[in-house]
């Protein structure tokens, strides 16, 4: 996916109904059981957060996204891969926020990037917040800078690779002493999982929507 053709019609489509909470569930770690208004934000009381689905352009002017992988020390999420993300503060919109982390964690000018829109948000049962996926474009590579004491490493993803079938697997993980076949994007050699991993889902499912269109429009 060429980057410069595919902002303008991502932007639109996001100002569309969204596949949500459907689309998230695919890669729930326990999508079988999950019940559609379990992750729902609906209804819920919840801290709030953001995280930054940045677009930019690689080779060819492909279209791909950051990705971090956590410290192994952290105490929260330790090893995960996931957005650049974190707490909104007192005042901020999940945009300013979003921008606000990618800056922090790595590196991000907040001015650089174009607010494109956002994906659904998503509640986590288990840490009970609240998570906005905002999408935003640059037009050349961030001279990215990760937070050394956060980030362990940076992975960047071409959304070609996302789209590709065989980027989706299932791996066994035991989840409150219960073992579930848990779904997973692999990514360089990462499970991508969990929150991250049903976030991308639905970007997944609106670029599909995209490609479908385009199809659709060469046949006329």
């Amino acid at each position: 996916m060429v980057l410069a053709d595919l902002v303008p019609r991502l932007r639109a489509r996001l100002g569309d109904p969204l596949p949500g909470v459907e689309a998230q569930r695919l890669m729930a770690p326990y999508a079988a059981r999950t019940d559609p208004a379990m992750i729902s934000i609906e209804g819920k009381v919840a801290r709030e957060a953001a995280t930054l689905v940045l677009l930019y352009p690689i080779e060819a002017d492909e279209a791909a996204l950051v990705l971090t992988v956590r410290q192994p020390g952290l105490r929260d999420h330790s090893g995960q891969v996931s957005f650049p993300g974190g707490r909104i503060e007192a005042g901020e919109t999940p945009e300013e926020a979003a921008l606000r982390e990618g800056y922090e964690e790595v590196g991000i000018d907040p001015g650089a990037p174009v607010v494109l829109g956002r994906l659904t948000p998503l509640y986590i049962p288990p840490s009970r917040f609240s998570v906005y996926p905002v999408v935003a474009a640059v037009d050349a590579r961030p001279p990215f800078t990760p937070q050394e004491a956060e980030v362990a490493a940076l992975l960047e993803v071409p959304l070609a690779h996302l789209l590709d079938p065989a980027s989706r697997r299932t791996a066994a993980r035991t989840i409150r002493e219960v073992e579930y076949e848990v779904p997973h994007f692999w990514v360089d050699g990462h499970e991508v999982w969990g929150a991250t991993g049903m976030m991308l889902a639905e970007l997944v499912a609106v670029l599909a929507d995209l490609d479908a269109q385009s199809e659709t429009g060469s046949m006329r």
